[in-house]
């Protein structure tokens, strides 16, 4: 049994954090006069007791990580936070869901999959949408930390290139990881500040902008309308949103490196340029079927394909229009944009961009080895020879990714769902997008009708594709264990 303390302490910072962060909704309760502030004031010093109990009582630990603990942080960790964020989601007044749903929902808000069980968000109370924002802001944080400090060392589905390339990400870029997260704090900060900024100008109100810039630049999708951004049909403000929604599909530690005086890297990087090629023929296609089937013309075909295919594709979930209504081809279209995604070391989710590149070189150099069997050949990625278990890792990973969706979708068909909602909704859980597609799960429906064990298999589903599969699912093998 690997000791528990250093994952308790951490776990303690953790909750702590999330406490104080459960006030900021408390105090603009109490600014609108709203009752519910009391629920996030009391669900705020109880995430406060318990995570500075577990940090005061471990605090003295001094040391590095193991793999098996590192493993287990980060499963427990997230768990834990999603746990203790449901809590006001359950108990305010404004609009008490049952602990499934509340659990859903945080479980959707930290994963920044933006899948709600919550109808009615423009009367909803402001507490409850600022705590969604919140939520979905610090999970697009945590992803990005994770993706560059956690992930490679993990080793975790093809994760570990990043290390290899880049010692950038670890010891080049900045000397130390603290400086590292705090260097991609800053960043973060600085992003959705001008996000909310630029939604203010074009017309947004204030907090409605500050709200949609937090889920913006986590690529999380949460709004504070049923209508999502589709509620602020100005171009201008659904413009803004593209362009933050692609800046945050971006690695982050490439940003790092521009900043340092190398924004050569971010434009020469492959994995940078196939993501931007993907978007440009997804949109590209989109645009071709409006104006072919006559669904629209012009600038407005052009918009409603532009923020609707990359929202699909980098697993924001924000809508403008019912794109189900658009055909056939087009609802085919984005249900594979959803599991494409954007880049790793970005809030964006999916298999990622860098995934399909691996995939694609190893079959590029199977082929060769195939006509030229004297040849020597080796598959690359950004200039450089991909190590053997690195393919194997990815390969392991897409299988896998595939294998969990099918189960999940017959899991969910059992439970009474009809082919697409169980097909979309297992898609967009696993894939972390938030709208499904179809009548009930679709980008002018929710989650809400759902049987509660459909709640629970896809919270579990968010779980596993935000922490990439195998970190959650080494925690079953007997192995792991016996370390």
């Amino acid at each position: 049994m690997p000791n528990l303390r250093p994952i308790l302490l951490v776990i303690g910072i953790l909750l702590t954090t999330l406490g104080v962060a459960m006030m900021l909704p408390a105090m603009i309760d109490i600014s609108m006069e709203n009752p519910d502030w009391q629920v996030f004031a009391i669900a705020g010093l109880l995430t406060l007791f318990v995570g500075l109990s577990l940090w005061l009582a471990n605090r003295g630990f001094k040391g590095d990580l193991t793999l098996q603990q590192a493993f287990l942080l980060t499963t427990l960790s997230w768990l834990a936070l999603v746990t203790f964020a449901a809590i006001p989601f359950a108990f305010a007044p404004g609009i008490a869901l049952s602990y499934t749903d509340a659990f859903f929902e945080s479980m959707s808000g930290l994963t920044t999959t933006g899948s709600t069980v919550i109808t009615g968000l423009d009367n909803a109370p402001p507490g409850i949408l600022a705590w969604r924002a919140i939520l979905q802001w610090l999970g697009g944080v945590g992803i990005i930390v994770m993706a560059i400090a956690v992930l490679p060392m993990l080793k975790v589905g093809g994760m570990q290139i990043f290390r290899l390339e880049s010692s950038d990400t670890s010891e080049k870029i900045l000397p130390r990881a603290q400086q590292i997260v705090g260097s991609i704090l800053a960043l973060y900060v600085t992003l959705t500040a001008i996000c909310a900024a630029a939604y203010w100008s074009f017309g947004m109100p204030g907090a409605h902008a500050l709200a949609h810039a937090m889920t913006t630049i986590a690529t999380g999708g949460y709004s504070t309308s049923d209508a999502s951004l589709g509620n602020w049909a100005r171009p201008a403000i659904q413009y803004t949103a593209v362009v933050f929604m692609l800046l945050s599909s971006l690695p982050f530690a490439l940003y790092l490196q521009a900043l340092g005086g190398k924004p050569s890297l971010l434009i020469r990087d492959h994995q940078v340029r196939g993501f931007f090629m993907a978007i440009a023929l997804l949109v590209g296609a989109l645009i071709l079927h409006q104006v072919l089937t006559g669904v629209d013309t012009g600038e407005s075909a052009f918009r409603a394909a532009v923020f609707n295919g990359v929202s699909v594709m980098t697993g924001t979930g924000y809508a403008t229009t019912n794109y189900d209504a658009w055909g056939g081809f087009a609802v085919t279209l984005f249900f594979f944009a959803m599991f494409i995604g954007g880049c790793a070391g970005s809030t964006s989710c999916g298999i990622k961009i860098f995934r399909f590149q691996v995939i694609e070189a190893a079959a590029r150099t199977h082929v060769r080895r195939m006509v030229h069997p004297h040849g020597m050949f080796t598959a690359r990625y950004n200039r450089r020879t991909v190590p053997l278990d690195v393919i194997s890792s990815v390969m392991s990973f897409f299988f896998l990714f595939m294998a969990l969706f099918a189960l999940m979708a017959i899991t969910l068909s059992l439970m009474g769902l009809d082919t697409i909602t169980a097909l979309s909704s297992a898609a967009t859980a696993l894939a972390n997008v938030g709208p499904g597609l179809g009548d009930t799960v679709g980008p002018t429906g929710s989650f809400a009708t759902l049987p509660d064990g459909a709640k629970w298999v896809l919270s579990a589903g968010m779980l596993l594709g935000r922490l990439e599969l195998f970190t959650v699912l080494v925690l079953f093998l007997p192995s792991f264990w016996r370390q």
